[in-house]
């Protein structure tokens, strides 16, 4: 039975933290969802689906006007989806009835791990473990701030220079910590297995890793990549346990084709 449903575009690495940490936990995740640009034209709703034709103008007292990655766009919410979801985002998750909602990818995440940490600790094995879960997963929030501020400006022609350097100094930031986590030869964030931190790092790094599919954007306006030719070398630690966590089977499904694919990109 599913005990978690989510709502978001797709594909969303953000999103796969959740059926990352699924596959560990044995948790039944549902992901409803479509692209960015069709999810203007859904119902946003527990019971999330397009809209059928005609169906837009009878519901036009719930058109609401998108924000962040669907600016101006009019969308369709339901005022119970606005219950659940007071922010309006996605992604957006659901409990088993559809009342109660949870929202963050972090949070959805970490209740995925609180429904099935009877057959996996993803969230540490003591109370000091999972502070220091929670340690990474606010410092990758701080990264994703900026991170997606970054992103957007990329995909919608609106970069420059500063949104540019804020996200070159957030992931310095951000890597520099993990690199030293790392050290001197550790094969997971926190403790001795794969935790919510390993996951919530894993599926951010993939995210930024769009940069490579936007390079023309950067060189247009006199700007270097962030992720350049010689990353790997400056945080050899960072991009091993990446690359380890990829081939993990329960993150291959996911994160390889994705990683892949821009990674080809970056070799374009």
């Amino acid at each position: 039975m599913t005990v978690l449903r989510v709502f978001s575009y797709l594909p969303n690495p953000r999103v796969w933290k959740a059926t990352i940490a699924a596959r560990f936990c044995g948790v039944d995740v549902e992901i409803r969802g479509a692209s960015g640009k069709e999810l203007r034209d859904w119902l946003w709703d527990y019971d999330a689906r397009p809209l059928a034709p005609g169906e837009r103008e009878s519901l036009s007292s719930l058109t609401r006007t998108g924000r962040v990655g669907l600016t101006g766009a009019q969308l369709v919410k339901t005022d119970a989806f606005l219950e659940a979801q007071p922010f309006g985002n996605v992604p957006a998750a659901f409990g088993s009835d559809g009342k109660v909602g949870i929202f963050e990818s972090n949070s959805i995440m970490r209740v995925v791990a609180r429904l099935g940490e009877a057959a996996y600790p993803l969230y540490g094995r003591d109370l000091y473990e999972a502070s220091r879960i929670d340690s990474f997963l606010d410092v990758s929030l701080v990264f994703a701030r900026d991170s997606q501020v970054y992103l957007l400006a990329l995909l919608d022609g609106t970069i420059d220079a500063t949104i540019h350097a804020r996200a070159k100094v957030a992931f310095a930031i951000y890597a520099s910590g993990l690199e030293q986590a790392l050290a001197p030869r550790r094969e997971t964030l926190v403790g001795d297995g794969i935790t919510l931190a390993d996951i919530c790092f894993a599926a951010e790094l993939a995210l930024f890793m769009n940069e490579h599919a936007r390079a023309e954007q950067l060189s247009a306006r006199g700007l270097d990549r962030i992720l350049h030719a010689g990353i790997r070398d400056v945080y050899p630690r960072v991009f091993a346990h990446l690359d380890r966590l990829v081939e993990h089977t329960n993150f291959r499904t996911d994160l390889k084709p994705y990683v892949e694919k821009l990674l080809s990109k970056a070799a374009d």
